[in-house]
């Protein structure tokens, strides 16, 4: 089968129900050449997660090969100020830079630290809530999905009230390199809120050297161990990748989940009728049933064998994380959407040593935001057609209307 007569991220008839040519493709075989992006496409879980735990690949070769020693044309030196700040973040780097940052990080990004916000977020989350109620509903992406997480971010890495309108611009301009094949326009502006961003972030990092606090910022300053520290690029790296990868996936699962409880409203009773014992295995089965980040990329750094398919050294694979997620040889009727579903083993936020390390954040604002909603509005419902964003790789909504 040709990939490409399944797979078509740019097509809106795609981007509105993936699933079916995600099952076409699973079907199909275990590896598929996709000419456009000239990558591999894997389509099943088993394969994903363990190619997330091999080793033959990474989330950069640049710690092993140059550029050309490895096949590959380097990145225009226009878009030079993208790449720093996105090069130097742990989710793009490999042992042993990235085992060291993230047992830097860890020393500052704590259990503790997540569960001390909780208050915060529960808090926050009733209030926003409480204004949509008032308001008769609204926009749920705009007035609860995005304030929600970059609120909760902000005040972990000490961000003052009066800049964290900044931080949603900044980041949706730097993630829109993440999609298939960015334009120069995309590029453009994730160059333009890299530079403002790091000039902002170094503010700040001098601020909190001469005055230390108890936020994040001041505790990745203070990391420390076998004369090892953060530099400050590592460090400004460090807090855009937490910004990113720790609001986008929660304001997506959050739309995406909601729109599915209002196509599924047997499970929106169910839910609304237990929600005390529910909402833990809800929340996990609203990252699987509708997955926010949808493909992955690895490279391939030695010749590698899925199903048959020889995979060569320079080839990139795409991880597809929202078909493995419905994978019928490891979830049952993976099609149906089950807030009680026990047995989830979802790979929403990946696994290996890029394993999310907000996962238990996002997890907590999301069961807030939840219960909050399932609290104050006992009656929500959907008010239009909800907007997609014409994304493919952060599967979300632009607008999801809402009335109580």
């Amino acid at each position: 089968m040709d990939a490409a007569a399944a797979f078509a991220p740019w097509s809106p008839a795609f981007l509105a129900d993936p699933y079916p040519a995600y099952a076409a493709l699973r079907e199909a075989g275990r590896a598929h050449h996709y000419a456009p992006t000239d990558q591999w496409l894997i389509p099943r879980h088993k394969d994903i997660s363990a190619l997330l735990r091999d080793r033959r690949l990474g989330r950069t070769y640049l710690h092993r090969f140059t550029h050309e020693e490895f096949g590959r044309t380097p990145p225009p030196p226009e878009h030079e100020p993208f790449h720093v700040l996105n090069d130097n973040g742990m989710l793009d780097l490999e042992a042993p830079t990235h085992t060291r940052i993230r047992r830097l990080v860890a020393k500052a990004f704590t259990p503790r630290t997540v569960e001390r916000l909780r208050p915060y977020v529960e808090e926050l989350a009733d209030h926003l809530v409480r204004d949509l109620v008032a308001d008769g509903g609204g926009d749920l992406a705009a007035r609860i999905a995005e304030p929600l997480p970059v609120a909760v971010i902000a005040e972990m890495l000490g961000v003052p009230e009066g800049d964290r309108h900044l931080l949603r611009p900044w980041s949706a301009d730097i993630c829109g390199m993440y999609e298939l094949n960015p334009s120069e326009e995309t590029a453009a502006r994730a160059v333009r809120a890299s530079l403002e961003f790091t000039a902002y972030l170094r503010e700040l990092i001098g601020a909190r050297r001469a005055h230390p606090g108890d936020d994040l910022i001041s505790g990745l300053i203070a990391a420390y161990e076998d004369g090892e520290s953060l530099s400050e690029q590592e460090m400004i790296s460090t807090c855009v990748l937490l910004l990113n990868a720790g609001h986008e996936a929660t304001v997506n699962a959050t739309v995406n989940g909601w729109h599915a409880l209002f196509r599924h409203p047997d499970q929106l009773a169910a839910l609304r009728a237990d929600p005390a014992s529910l909402v833990p295995t809800a929340v996990e089965e609203l990252l699987r049933y509708d997955t926010p980040l949808q493909l992955f990329e690895r490279w391939v750094l030695e010749d590698i064998e899925v199903g048959g398919v020889r995979i060569p050294r320079g080839s990139e694979v795409a991880l597809l994380f929202g078909s493995a997620n419905h994978d019928p040889a490891v979830f049952d009727a993976p099609g149906e959407l089950d807030i009680a579903r026990a047995d989830n083993p979802h790979i929403s936020f990946s696994a290996g040593i890029h394993y999310c390390i907000g996962a238990p954040l996002a997890r907590i604002e999301l069961a807030a935001s939840l219960r909050a909603l399932l609290r104050r509005a006992p009656r929500l419902a959907l008010a239009a057609e909800p907007v997609r964003r014409p994304n493919f790789v952060m599967r979300g909504l632009a607008e999801l209307l809402v009335e109580v």
